[in-house]
């Protein structure tokens, strides 16, 4: 046999000759074309060497892949899938960022998991200590400038014209007079923007308009209402029990309040928002904010005209509200002024309730911020809840407000609305100090009460008198502080989220160690060292 007999003639001859022979094979054998994953030749096509392939895609082609290679293909689009998955779903249906965030994230060394083994924690220790001892730095600030009372006036003149200056000396609650022009039977509430979102405000309302003409005050041939402002604001902060002492105070027969708990009235709906990813929907007239105190001033007219028996108890009457968006909430400016360079708010919430009232009585309820946080991410978040999640946003929060800080002032990253909004959980909320001390800069200090979540559960019978003699109203009759006490928690956690369990202790360690600098600002200034929350 010839060299020439091995390279010609069949595939098969020639293979079996050179082999017999012990002759080299061909050039081109074991270069033919190998049929792979995407190759979707006819399994039973002549092989021709020097011809060129042309993928067939016909269904014919498709059903004739092996059952390995098309299970192979399902398998890779699957992992594939999942992987995508993996990365899509942290952000809770957000999508992926494709567009920059508001800061450039210089992220903390946090566990992003519950399995924190591989973590080095000294490593980790020492990036929380670096961020702690910033954060701490900061805290060390000149107080805000509190604005000039003319600049003040000037962004809402309406507001301090409906207001009077000084209030009657002879009864407890900040009221006055204002004149009433209209007919007797005039729907005063027909226009009021409160009564269309909430049924029981109108019922209320629809209660005082069949005998409003009987509590007019009649002088010099002029007809005259009682308006009230709230004698005290029950200001924040968000899941921290404001409901529960709000329907307990509603139990004192000196305090009367409206039907409704949370007008949002001085940080939203006098600007028109109502939520803000909404937008802009109709400002709330000051009119209508004061109509809400209009059961109070029924009250206490009722009192001012009876008076000639001597009691003087409706004298004594007081009412509030209880906004838990007050202390915090400033966002509506950066609405407002969109093309400001500000980075904080240039007017606060305070700022007008002093001007138009500057002896109010404030109260504030507070709670480890760790756990009011997460208190807070299963109230408002609606599916999908889990403490892995929860995890996950903290430390996402974490890293953005760490980001803020490399950049700019301590206040104007807690104030900072598309922080805010860029952050997965309220975590600034949790910063009460930096609230607090802006509180403080207008408002003295025997002014605020000051309260703790934990104190008030643990003893409610005490906390309780602490805000009835802060509030100077009279010691309770027996029956009435036995109904009082023994009245359910208002607003507790629903049995879905308590099924989920607590936050995970590694969640709770990074929180602990975040909020310690606050903490300690805080008990500072108030010189309570269970502010320190150290033992929760």
């Amino acid at each position: 046999m010839s060299l020439s007999d091995c390279k010609y003639g069949s595939n098969t001859q020639r293979d079996h000759n050179c082999s017999l022979h012990g002759l080299p094979m061909p050039g081109n054998y074991g270069k033919r074309p190998v049929r792979t994953f995407f190759d979707f030749r006819h399994p039973n096509m002549p092989e021709k060497p020097d011809a060129k392939w042309v993928p067939l895609l016909s269904l014919t082609n498709l059903r004739s892949i092996s059952k390995i290679r098309l299970v192979s293909f399902l398998l890779g689009l699957t992992v594939m899938f999942l992987i995508m998955a993996s990365y899509i779903l942290p952000w809770d249906k957000k999508g992926l960022l494709f567009t920059p965030a508001p800061y450039q994230l210089r992220p903390v060394v946090v566990p992003t998991s519950t399995a924190t083994a591989d973590v080095s924690p000294e490593k980790n220790l020492i990036d929380m200590k670096v961020l702690v001892k910033i954060i701490a730095s900061k805290l060390e600030y000149t107080p805000r400038k509190v604005p000039d009372e003319k600049d003040v006036i000037e962004t809402d003149s309406h507001l301090f014209s409906a207001i009077p200056r000084h209030f009657l000396p002879s009864i407890k609650s900040p009221c006055w007079y204002e004149e009433f022009s209209g007919e007797i039977n005039t729907d005063l509430y027909r226009r009021n923007l409160f009564t269309l979102r909430s049924k029981s405000f109108k019922t209320m309302c629809d209660h005082l308009r069949t005998d409003f003409h009987q509590h007019l005050y009649h002088r010099d041939g002029k007809q005259y209402r009682l308006r009230c402002l709230p004698y005290f604001y029950i200001i924040g902060q968000p899941k921290c029990g404001t409901t529960d002492l709000f329907h307990r105070l509603l139990l004192h027969p000196e305090v009367k309040f409206n039907t409704m708990k949370e007008p949002h009235w001085w940080t939203r709906k006098r600007f028109g928002y109502i939520r803000f990813k909404d937008g802009f929907q109709e400002s709330f007239p000051v009119e209508d904010y004061l109509d809400l105190f209009d059961l109070a001033a029924k009250n206490i007219q009722a009192g001012i005209s009876g008076n000639s028996s001597g009691d003087h108890s409706a004298l004594q009457l007081i009412t509030g509200e209880a906004s838990a968006s007050t202390m915090w909430d400033n966002q509506a400016w950066s609405y407002l002024h969109e093309n400001r360079e500000d980075t904080e708010p240039p007017f606060l919430a305070q700022d007008f309730i002093h001007s138009v009232q500057p002896s109010a009585k404030i109260i504030i309820m507070l709670r480890d911020p760790s756990e009011r946080l997460y208190s807070d991410y299963l109230y408002f978040k609606m599916a999908n809840k889990s403490a892995e999640d929860f995890h996950l946003k903290v430390v996402e929060s974490v890293q953005l407000f760490q980001s803020c800080l490399s950049e700019r002032s301590l206040r104007s990253c807690v104030y900072n609305t598309s922080l805010s909004n860029a952050m997965p959980v309220r975590l600034n909320l949790g910063m009460y100090i930096v609230f607090l001390l802006d509180w403080l800069t207008v408002f003295h200090r025997e002014q605020i009460l000051v309260l703790r979540l934990e104190d008030y559960a643990a003893n409610l019978k005490v906390t309780i008198k602490k805000v009835f003699d802060f509030l100077s109203v009279g010691p309770l009759p027996k029956q009435v502080e036995a109904a009082l006490t023994k009245r359910p928690m208002s607003n507790t956690r629903r049995v879905a989220d308590r099924n989920l369990g607590p936050m995970l202790p590694a969640t709770g360690d990074l929180l602990r160690k975040f909020h310690q600098p606050f903490n300690h600002k805080l008990a500072s200034v108030l010189d309570n060292k269970a502010f320190l929350w150290s033992n929760t």
